[in-house]
């Protein structure tokens, strides 16, 4: 093992809130050479914990995290592999083939896959590649609207995998015959880059954290990462089959559009330290996996081996402390999915000495963030650029319960997802073990301020709340909703996400803040004459890691979840000075929320609110109608099954504002165009609680509940009090079916608490 500080991150020990001051930072700690970002993340946390504890985590950190070309040539034979060998070998099919036969879920995936494998058989394989556009994201020209380079992309490279697959299953050489055919005409692509990915679309993107601004070369994007990956499937389990010019046809093409674009050049590729971001995940598993597959005919590409593991092993330490992934459940599967494949081959091929899955963050909390981001029915919380699926996919949950025995992984897998649908399912099969639904239902992701509430794991009955501070410095796929909530009822969100944007060719840019889906506009926060959010990060501009907030507090027990936020150095602070947002669920469906909002004595502040739902707005409270809603401006249809619909039957809920002083609601909607010919102008609807602050610190509380109709609402409203004493406590009551709730918060020194 090597010291390397190259792939060293220091982002995941930075919890304490002690402070030492820059100027000691720069008499202990000097410049390293020509690493900017190191310095800047040494900094960082020498800020947080002091130099001792920096330096000591520093130097173990690395020592211990990194290995070199040389530990993974002592570790594998090379002159030993006999193709197959990366995800199973010839010993091994047997039980896989026994599976097949035995096992209901497998079965049913083969004989899909080979229905799917006679008909592709009969398919002409065609070696004319369409023209790619130059703005596929754009549809300016007819190139970029008619999808068939994408289509011609993908479809040949899934028929080579499928029938590769099938090939090994069956042992019958036309399978083999007609994945080279595929193959080959995949292999004559002259990149497996994808144009929203190169240069002059990619280059104006505002980079992600632990990224140097200075990016010019982008012939290696993702799209590189899974085509490697899965090309070295085809490799390894064709090559049995394949005489030697069929062989160096793949393997030349793997080391053509794969291993040399990076090789040896890895510092010049922005992914390659993203340790924050999937794509850092993505693509080392296809550099690395290309390079296990072609050890038999170039044992000297065991560096890229080691690369991928350092690499992916420094982005598994950026996971929280409690599994959180900053950029939302959908890009922690994509990161996960991925580097897990990598991550079984070399656990295989070195015997488990170099196993990823041991890595601690990983070990600790296999699944709980897409746990604890599950909504019942059937869909997920979609901060971020998620889109609001079930998480998964079943092959990722069922090999991170295989390599970590964790009871609440195979419960997740086994009482969430579906069943398997792929040849990833039949290798990794469904867990067997013990699954254990976890007792505490609500959890705070601290390490990235993402917060979860709840009563029940699967009753849609029971209202969920969720929201989120943290920092807002991604511009990745972050959004700029630090404070905001989302309440999820009978399946439906009653309070909202926007949502991910359509990916056009400025949705990364800085200009992705104007985008209603990424900018505070299209969330629910407080807005004071219409300040809104700022990110840490500009284009080519250093990063401000104090833009952002904080969960000050998180208490959960069976009757009540509370959580108390800071959200105020999120905005410049000009108009809005300090704002702390408190959030109660009282089980299993009543949310209360209180603002305290500091500002100018007269300026408007906005309580903003977007909903799914159907709104009906009255003069003391809006009533939220479940069922006909409001996703013309979502992507969540497409994560929409029927039984989300069918969950339950649609409900209603009431926002009830208690103001200090006199408000009003006012409806409103964004106006959302993407840059793309071919889009539709869409409307997001919300609504907004409005008042005229009457002293510089302001309360706005809210209650949300469900209600059976109008006049029930309008009953609820008309007991709703909040009272301040002569020691400015608050107290927010109201009557509901007879019984009256009352919820006291004390005053402190820093503004009020939920009194216990």
């Amino acid at each position: 093992m090597r010291l390397n500080l190259q792939h060293f991150s220091v982002g995941w020990i930075c919890h304490s809130e002690e402070r030492s001051g820059e100027e000691s930072f720069q008499a202990q700690i000097p410049r390293f050479a020509r690493n900017d970002i190191l310095f800047a993340q040494l900094k960082n946390a020498f800020l947080k914990i002091g130099f001792p504890l920096c330096l000591l985590l520093l130097l173990t950190g690395a020592a211990f995290a990194q290995i070199s070309k040389g530990d993974i040539d002592k570790t594998i034979d090379a002159k030993a592999l006999k193709h197959p060998y990366l995800l199973f070998s010839e010993g091994e099919k047997p039980t896989i083939r026994q599976r097949i036969e035995t096992d209901g879920e497998s079965r049913d995936i083969m004989k899909r896959l080979l229905a799917e494998g006679n008909r592709l058989l009969h398919q002409p394989v065609n070696f004319s590649i369409p023209i790619q556009g130059k703005n596929t994201r754009a549809d300016w020209t007819e190139f970029d609207r008619d999808g068939k380079y994408e289509r011609y992309y993908n479809f040949n490279l899934e028929s080579a995998l499928t029938l590769a697959f099938l090939f090994q299953m069956t042992g019958e050489q036309k399978f083999a015959d007609k994945a080279f055919q595929f193959a080959d005409a995949f292999c004559d692509l002259p990149t497996w880059t994808q144009r929203a990915h190169e240069f002059p679309i990619i280059y104006s993107r505002v980079m992600p954290w632990n990224v140097p601004d200075d990016q010019v070369c982008f012939n290696f994007d993702h799209f590189n990462g899974d085509s490697g990956r899965e090309m070295a499937y085809v490799y390894d389990w064709l090559h049995p089959a394949l005489n030697q010019k069929q062989r160096d046809r793949i393997r030349g093409a793997l080391i053509e559009k794969v291993i040399t674009p990076v090789r040896g050049d890895y510092e010049f590729h922005w992914w390659a330290t993203a340790y924050r971001c999937n794509w850092c995940g993505v693509c080392n598993t296809g550099v690395g996996m290309a390079g296990l597959a072609l050890l038999t005919e170039n044992p000297q590409l065991t560096d890229i081996v080691a690369e991928s593991y350092n690499r992916i092993n420094s982005m598994l330490n950026e996971l929280g402390i409690d599994g959180g992934w900053q950029e939302g459940g959908g890009y922690w599967s994509y990161a996960l999915r991925t580097s897990s494949q990598f991550g079984k081959a070399l656990q295989r091929l070195t015997k488990s000495k170099y196993d990823l899955f041991q890595n601690q963050r990983l070990q600790a909390n296999p699944a709980t963030f897409p746990l604890y981001l599950f909504v019942p029915p059937g869909s997920s919380i979609d901060f971020a650029d998620s889109r609001g699926f079930r998480i998964g996919p079943t092959f990722l949950l069922n090999l991170l319960a295989a390599e970590t025995g964790d009871a609440r992984t195979i419960w997740y897998r086994n009482n969430v997802l579906e069943e398997g649908s792929e040849y990833l399912d039949i290798i990794w099969p469904r867990p067997s073990g013990n699954a254990v639904e976890p007792e505490k239902k609500s959890l705070h992701f601290r390490t990235i301020d993402f917060w979860v509430m709840r009563s029940d794991f699967k009753d849609p009955s029971k209202v969920l709340v969720a929201g989120k501070a943290g920092k807002n410095d991604d511009p990745h796929h972050g959004h700029l909703d630090i404070g905001q909530f989302v309440i999820f009822w009978k399946g439906q969100a009653f309070i909202s996400e926007t949502g991910r944007a359509f990916y056009d060719e400025k949705y990364f840019d800085e200009a992705r803040w104007d985008y209603p889906h990424a900018s505070s506009a299209g969330h629910n926060v407080i807005f004071v004459n219409g300040e809104k959010q700022i990110s840490g990060k500009l284009y080519k501009q250093p990063y401000n890691y104090d833009v952002g907030g904080k969960v000050l507090e998180f208490r959960t027990n069976p009757q009540r979840d509370y959580v108390l936020m800071d959200p105020s150095k999120a905005y410049p602070q000009k108009e809005l000075k300090n704002w702390r947002r408190h959030v109660i669920l009282e089980k299993p469906e009543m949310t209360i929320v209180l603002d305290e909002v500091t500002c100018a004595k007269g300026a408007e502040i906005e309580a903003r609110f977007h909903s799914e739902c159907d709104i009906e707005s009255n003069e003391r409270f809006v009533l939220l109608k479940g069922g006909n809603d409001n996703r013309n401006f979502r992507r969540r249809s497409e994560a929409s099954s029927a039984e989300t619909q069918a969950g339950a039957e649609p409900g209603t809920m009431a926002l009830i504002p208690i103001v200090d002083n006199a408000f009003t609601i006012r409806e409103d909607r964004h106006a959302y165009l993407p840059v793309n010919a071919s889009a539709e102008l869409t409307w997001i609807p919300y609504f907004g609680v409005v008042s005229k602050a009457s002293r510089e610190q302001n309360l706005f509380a809210t209650i949300i509940l469900p209600v059976q109709d109008k006049q029930e609402a309008e009953q609820i409203a008309a007991s709703a009090a909040l009272t301040r004493d002569r020691q400015n406590n608050v107290n927010i009551s109201f009557s509901k079916n007879g019984q009256t709730f009352s919820f006291q918060f004390d005053t402190g020194q820093d503004g009020l608490r939920l009194k216990n």
